[in-house]
């Protein structure tokens, strides 16, 4: 995980497997991350993402609601691909925007 500014914005960009095994990695950074952005729009970039398993859409979908609850919104950045098809095929897609590119997210 690492974090970047793009437009002024902070992009929170992930790499490699978030599964089970990275997942405590992957929700400090979500919740440290959501904490330093609270009531703002915040971006997480999937695009370096080569496996993202239930429990890592879980921890995404756990600081989708911290956001809602303090007024901001996560936005997903991901391309086309087999994540991409993953995350609409289990409906992640319908509980938090997803964007084909870092511009479209920027635009929300």
């Amino acid at each position: 995980m690492r974090t970047s500014v793009i437009g002024g914005r902070s992009v929170l960009g992930a790499r490699g497997e978030l599964d089970l095994a990275t997942l405590p990695q992957l929700h400090n950074a979500l919740v440290r991350y959501a904490n330093e952005h609270r009531g703002e729009t915040v971006v997480v970039d999937l695009d370096g993402v080569t496996t993202c398993d239930d429990a890592a859409l879980g921890a995404l979908l756990g600081c989708a609601g911290r956001l809602r609850e303090a007024g901001g919104e996560l936005v997903v950045v991901c391309t086309d691909g087999p994540l991409g098809d993953r995350l609409t095929r289990t409906g992640f897609d319908r509980a938090v925007p997803v964007e084909r590119t870092i511009a479209a997210a920027m635009a929300r």
